[in-house]
């Protein structure tokens, strides 16, 4: 399996938010904000080619927003990045055969939608793709809690459910993709989160979505402002980062700025820290 990030649209989004119950004075060392707090985040995806399947973790937040909704969420280009990203590769969104989505916050689902227009509708953008997602994360966008619900579109379930092309994942496995891709479900972010690690003959990669978004989040008390449940993060967390620590996996970030994947080691006080950070991540065979 051959596998690549792609870059989608990035996003300026208030610090604070992001490392939750952090002081400024701590998480201003790691990255520096604007001055209006903001910080910068990427929304990428992970391409894998096995054979006939082009696969996606994910799309980004693509361009659905209107522009009063694209402002106050700081998505930063007025194109759809992904599409470009997939076109450098000479692929189209109808070469896209599977889509996994850890869950159906618009800065992970957005970019399976069309890019805004006013007065329309948005629709998907994946003609012939078939989508994976956890029951318990697609229930919660139908149904938001008043909470979170502005973190979904609305429209997204319909649009999926309509593809008669939605599977839900249920199980560790699912026939349509094969053993090589494995699945967890975490909770503490948001309900039914998945995590996907694909392994192969050399390495393997775990696409840690929103349960570690960069680097600074491998830190087990750092936590974002938009967590469901902050000390659940902590302990899935540590439970998974023991398990990527034993089997020297790699973590696949989605929303980190500077790095796409690293490792996973120990200091020497025992505090998990991001090793071998990988700023590319182009043609890796696993």
């Amino acid at each position: 399996m051959k596998t690549t990030s792609l870059e989608g649209n990035t996003q300026l989004l208030d610090g604070g938010a992001m490392f939750g119950n952090a002081p400024k004075e701590m998480w201003k060392k790691i990255i520096t904000p604007n001055e209006k707090n903001q910080i910068p985040l990427s929304c990428r995806s992970l391409l894998i080619e096995d054979g006939d399947k082009k696969i996606l973790l994910e799309a980004g937040i693509g361009t659905f927003f209107s522009p009063k909704l694209k402002e106050r969420f700081g998505v930063q280009e007025k194109e759809h990045i992904l599409i470009d990203s997939l076109k450098s590769r000479n692929l189209n969104p109808e070469d896209i055969t599977h889509i996994i989505l850890s869950h159906l916050h618009f800065d992970h689902a957005g970019g399976i939608l069309t890019p805004y227009i006013e007065d329309t509708a948005p629709s998907l953008l994946f003609k012939n793709a078939n989508f994976f997602v956890s029951k318990e994360a697609f229930l919660r966008a139908k149904t938001p809690h008043f909470r979170d619900r502005a973190s979904y579109i609305s429209e997204l379930p319909q649009l999926l459910e309509d593809t008669n092309k939605l599977y839900f994942i249920e199980n560790k496995t699912h026939h349509l993709l094969g053993d090589s891709f494995s699945f967890e479900i975490v909770h503490g972010h948001t309900p039914g989160m998945l995590l996907t690690t694909v392994t192969g003959k050399e390495k393997s990669i775990t696409f840690m979505a929103d349960l570690i978004p960069g680097t600074p989040w491998v830190h087990l008390p750092l936590t974002m402002g938009y967590d469901r449940f902050p000390e659940l993060v902590i302990d899935e967390k540590e439970r998974i980062l023991k398990k990527l620590l034993q089997t020297k996996g790699y973590l696949f970030y989605t929303h980190d700025s500077a790095t796409v994947a690293s490792l996973v080691e120990r200091d020497e006080r025992g505090r998990f820290q991001a090793t071998e950070l990988e700023s590319t991540w182009e043609d890796v065979l696993l």
